[in-house]
């Protein structure tokens, strides 16, 4: 062999192992399909925040697996599931592995079927799907999927733990229902009905409201009819700007009620409550800034000085922290492998321990209803968007409390 021809073999060779010991670390790509148009792009922006903030803060842990980094892709389901399955496409065909979604349990239904279809004609590249806020039971129920998790409590839980406020308080009396046009709504109204009638058959309902979701822009001809009906109380499963422009109209207005409203925590709505909504407006969460033990303090005061709005969102957290567990434990960033690994996980998280259940894939927590009162009153440290109110504690239920059963029969992978 002449010597040139064996210098440029050998260089060669030491050129590509150079290249190698500084090739990019491996990584896993977490796509977030959230509106990040259109009217619920608040929701989106802040999911987006988040999770950008947990893969930073896992990333400078390490990663995974000694090495491997996770990055996110943000795509614009524009909050419609025709524009969230086109979103879906486009994360697979970038090469994310996870899906992560919260806003809208329609898009969730679209996801679902999805990573399903997906799945069973790709087993070689699936995708695993954790949902932190489409909260329709069906997804834990009669369309559980091995290939999706939720770490938000469900409809049903929510609206126990709603309708055990609600019949605790003997000043409610007449009851109104308005609630968004879809399956989270038509279950706000539903359970409302079926569970107050159990717990207080004395309360009565005296309407029943459902408008299409997202459409409304003035929510004056609704409030006039509450007032007429002579309600004390709202519930309300309303979220976005759907809330905030019931409240305010009811502001307007002079409306003299109490809302139970499970999102009335989400991000827009607190600035539309104002001062009318305080002692008024009561919301079901997990977590919130005055929590008794906040141990999320640091994180949220660093959040807020970052991005300008609060922290406010605990699922997409635990989301984040219990993948990065059932990596590390599975020694795997395969889908599957993840799953089996999240399944019937006990995770500590800052407000108690919760529970993955591996039954149907529900995370269990605490959840706490909670009231709108002006910062610096007993238990109110913290006010949200500036303006002057945050919430105050009333009823912390436990993670156990919130149990319920299911009827998942649940089709596995084959081995």
């Amino acid at each position: 062999m002449h010597l040139r021809v064996f210098v440029t073999i050998l260089f060669s060779i030491l050129l590509g192992t150079v290249t190698l010991s500084h090739a990019a670390p491996p990584t896993l790509k977490i796509a977030m399909i959230d509106p990040l148009s259109g009217p619920f792009a608040l929701a989106g922006e802040s999911n987006a925040a988040l999770l950008q903030t947990m893969v930073e803060e896992i990333n400078g842990k390490g990663g995974v697996l000694g090495g491997t980094r996770l990055e996110l892709i943000t795509l614009d389901g524009k909050g419609t599931p025709q524009d969230s399955a086109l979103a879906l496409q486009a994360a697979i065909d970038q090469g994310a592995r996870v899906v992560i979604q919260a806003a809208s349990s329609s898009v969730a239904s679209a996801l679902l079927e999805g990573v399903t279809k997906h799945n069973a004609r790709n087993p070689d590249r699936t995708v695993l799907y954790l949902n932190h806020g489409a909260i329709d039971p069906v997804f834990t129920e009669s369309r559980c999927s091995f290939w999706h998790f939720r770490f938000d409590s469900h409809g049903h839980i929510k609206l126990q733990a709603v309708t055990d406020s609600v019949a605790a308080d003997r000043k409610v009396k007449r009851v109104y229902l308005i609630n968004q046009d879809y399956t989270w709504g038509q279950l706000v109204s539903r359970d409302a009905k079926e569970m107050l009638a159990r717990k207080r058959s004395d309360i009565q309902i005296v309407g029943d409201d459902l408008h299409p979701l997202g459409k409304i822009k003035d929510f004056s001809p609704y409030v006039t009819k509450i007032r007429a009906s002579g309600a004390d109380t709202v519930i309300t499963g309303n979220w976005g700007p759907d809330l905030s422009l019931l409240v305010k109209a009811g502001r307007e207005l002079g409306l003299d009620v109490r809302y139970y409203a499970p999102y009335a925590y989400l991000d827009g709505t607190p600035s539309a409550i104002g001062a009318a909504g305080a002692d008024r407006v009561k919301t079901l969460t997990q977590w919130h800034a005055n929590v008794a033990g906040n141990t999320l303090e640091d994180f949220a005061n660093r959040f807020k000085a970052r991005f300008k709005r609060d922290y406010i969102w605990l699922p997409g957290r635990l989301a984040m922290l219990m993948l990065v567990k059932a990596i590390d434990q599975a020694g795997s960033t395969e889908p599957a492998k993840i799953a089996l690994a999240l399944e019937g996980m006990r995770f500590a998280g800052p407000t108690g321990e919760v529970w993955m259940r591996a039954d149907d894939h529900q995370i269990f927590q605490p959840l706490y209803l909670a009231t709108f009162s002006r910062a610096g009153t007993d238990g109110v440290r913290y006010d949200l968007e500036n303006t002057g109110f945050g919430w105050r504690t009333e009823r912390r239920f436990e993670s156990a409390d919130t149990v319920v059963p299911t009827s998942c029969r649940m089709e596995r992978p084959a081995p």
